[in-house]
């Protein structure tokens, strides 16, 4: 027969075994139904939730933050012992500070300890000024990736069994889960209020360019009707006037076309008329009414590249690129444009090359393209420090480009400079 002692113990294993089981279960179903609403909110309760479970005076998830190498609390247990490691400052530590929590973040182990004042690597505030003595800390896994750890805390010795050790570490894996959830839906809730800003802003900008369209083109009309008055007239002095005031409504003309084009991307009314046009014309002819004696545009390039493109379209491109590199180059140094023909690779097994490429490159000698903005540079909004516009003409531009089968890249080197590409499919009647 078996020992009725032994068979006690085991009944006592089996039961504390099952109430292990229902304490994870339970704890994951509460975790679970956190609305994952507000990051912080989120991250308090979860923290609040485990601590409760553990029976701890404290439990705190820290994150860690790139830019100041530290672990800074991000959720913690609403205790008096949590309040009081936030009044000490307890609840952001350097990296450079070393200690225990340093170390599992560093080294991905778990920590637990009953005797935290005799361990040497403990940081004495932890001990000392907040009397902890029992201590759990584990690795915070989110995505993937260790982004912080999970701590659990009392003031009592030997206050963690080895069955709240093994508790706490699957409670940290699913606390790791909790924070990922918050923070897609932080993350989705602010890209929707960009979202419902930027398409508010795009109806306010939408009819602005409508009324100002309205009021620039009759403008424009009596300004030309003045020029030939005064042409008439002989009036050279004046007749020049008039040609800087056209400018700059020609201008604002080519700045309210590219607040209506953005609107009609948008709602798939943009269209494209292409036809047979001389890409070296075109650059040739919207060079010389931009160029201007302190920054001239140098055109290289003698060669009839054809291209099958809408000339209006291409032009307003041209036009966007070439006003970009003439607002940044420097005073007293030309813009340099080439038009060229380039060979394109083919994918096929035979890997022949054939010119299909018609390339326009602008090369401006200014500042250059913070690194910051290079990536976003054809977003709409999107501008260097030094822009005049809005950020939408080179978005307009890439949009103009992609929509004739072409492409267009921006690279820089600060100090020296922006280089715009600009490829399009070369017309078979080259």
């Amino acid at each position: 027969m078996a020992d009725s002692g032994q068979e006690d113990r085991h009944k006592e294993h089996g039961d504390e075994s099952r109430d292990s089981a229902v304490r994870l279960l339970t704890t994951l179903e509460q975790l679970l139904q956190l609305e994952a609403t507000n990051m912080a909110d989120t991250l308090n309760a979860a923290a609040h939730l485990v601590g409760q479970v553990t029976s701890a005076e404290k439990v705190d998830l820290f994150l860690y933050h790139s830019e100041n190498h530290t672990l800074q609390v991000a959720g913690l247990s609403d205790t008096p012992m949590s309040k009081h490691e936030v009044e000490l400052g307890l609840d952001r530590i350097a990296i450079a500070d070393g200690g225990r929590l340093v170390k599992v973040f560093q080294t991905g182990e778990i920590y637990a300890t009953g005797h935290a004042d005799r361990d040497p690597e403990m940081l004495p505030g932890i001990t000392e000024e907040l009397g902890v003595r029992s201590l759990l800390v584990s690795p915070l896994d989110v995505g993937g990736e260790r982004r912080g750890v999970l701590q659990a805390a009392s003031a009592l010795e030997d206050a963690f069994s080895e069955q709240d050790r093994r508790f706490f570490e699957a409670a940290t894996r699913w606390v790791g889960l909790v924070v990922h959830r918050a923070e897609l839906v932080e993350q989705l809730t602010i890209s929707a209020g960009e979202e419902a800003r930027r398409l508010a802003a795009d109806e306010l900008i939408t009819v602005l360019a409508h009324d100002l369209g309205n009021l620039v083109t009759p403008l424009s009309l009596r300004l030309q009707l003045l020029r030939r008055k005064v042409a008439r007239k002989g009036n050279t002095s004046e007749s020049k006037e008039f040609e800087i005031l056209l400018a700059n409504v020609a201008r604002l003309q080519g700045l309210i076309m590219n607040l209506l084009d953005t609107a009609r991307l948008d709602h798939g009314l943009f269209a494209i008329e292409p036809e047979v046009c001389d890409l070296t014309a075109l650059v040739t002819a919207t060079a010389a009414v931009l160029s201007a004696p302190r920054t001239p545009v140098e055109v290289h390039g003698d060669l009839h590249v054809i291209v099958q493109a809408d000339p209006a379209r291409l032009r307003q491109v041209i036009e966007n690129l070439l006003e970009n590199a003439l607002q940044h180059t420097r005073p007293g140094t030309p813009v340099s444009v080439s038009v060229d023909i380039e060979p394109k690779e083919e994918t096929d097994s035979e890997s022949v090359t054939t010119p299909e490429w018609a390339t326009l490159v602008i090369q401006d000698h200014g500042p250059g393209i913070p690194a910051g903005v290079l990536p976003r540079l054809f977003e709409r909004y999107v501008k260097g420090h030094h822009s005049l516009g809005i950020g939408l003409g080179l978005y307009v531009s890439y949009r103009i480009v992609e929509a004739h089968g072409g492409t267009l890249a921006a690279e820089s080197i600060p100090g020296q400079g922006a280089r715009f590409t600009m490829r399009l499919p070369l017309s078979a009647d080259t």
